[in-house]
């Protein structure tokens, strides 16, 4: 077993407020998708609001239209497969009819030590790293995964996968999303 976790974080702009009948099939399936993620394999947590159903109330950057959901899985591959190999995969497809088109990075997947719970700012400033340095160990998408850490959880925060500099985080070919 790993002493690091994958974490993963995406945001969305909603067309309508969650309450309303254009967000009412995705507000409707949130809880099945969410059950099937906590007993999907290689899952570790998912970040949910003061309510413990889900993350719907929080916004980050203070954004009313804006959702996050963020989770830790075991693996790149366990995430993978609860992605583009389970029911969520149902609902990722009808994403249009609820989420805006964001024309920049809206995810990211990074290394946690076990046992952390990235929260919202982390998560964002991961999304901010991809945003301006482009994809690196500090923060990818599956397109470009890098491997787990090699150093001990200890040590983990304090070199170059905590915060790297544009040298250390190579920038990937990409169009943005």
């Amino acid at each position: 077993m790993s002493n690091f976790h994958l974490a993963q974080v995406n945001v969305g702009r909603i067309l309508a407020p969650l309450d309303s009948p254009r967000l009412a099939d995705f507000v409707a399936r949130l809880p099945e998708i969410n059950a099937v993620a906590d007993q999907a394999p290689g899952f570790v947590w998912r970040m949910v609001d003061d309510s413990g159903a889900d993350a719907t109330s929080l916004r980050p950057e203070n954004d009313d239209m804006l959702l996050i959901n963020c989770s830790v899985w075991e693996s790149v591959e366990a995430l993978r497969n609860f992605t583009y190999r389970s029911e969520h995969l149902k609902v990722l497809t009808r994403r249009r009819e609820w989420f805006e088109r964001l024309a920049d990075f809206h995810h990211a997947l990074w290394w946690v030590p076990a046992g952390h719970h990235p929260s919202v700012d982390e998560a964002m400033d991961r999304i901010a790293l991809i945003r301006d340095v482009g994809e690196g160990p500090g923060a990818f998408t599956f397109r470009a995964p890098h491997p787990p850490p090699t150093e001990s959880p200890g040590t983990f925060g304090h070199g170059h996968h905590d915060a790297p500099s544009p040298a250390e985080h190579t920038p990937a070919e990409h169009t943005p999303r």
